[in-house]
């Protein structure tokens, strides 16, 4: 499965590390932010093409956790996206 940033959404990283998402659009705009963790699964996403399971395998080796696992809380993560408007 893959996922990608729905058209008009726009990326920046605080110094903090934390992912802001803007939504420019007229259907749900927004800002959305997350935690630092989301922004490695949003670099893990963009470097793997939108492949979830590869961008997954990514992460799960980067923190030694289990690959299982980390699929579950990517694809949570990527559901909340999608819901939001920002990813397809």
């Amino acid at each position: 499965m893959r996922s990608q940033p729905a058209p008009g959404v726009s990326v920046n990283i605080g110094a903090d590390g934390c992912l802001e998402l803007r939504s420019d659009s007229a259907v749900r705009p927004g800002v959305y932010r997350w935690a630092p963790v989301c922004t490695a699964m949003w670099i893990a996403l963009r470097q793997h093409d939108g492949d979830i399971d590869a961008a997954a395998r990514t992460l799960a080796s980067q923190w030694d956790t289990a690959p299982t696992d980390t699929r579950a809380d990517l694809g949570i993560w990527v559901d909340e996206l999608r819901d939001a408007g920002l990813a397809y």
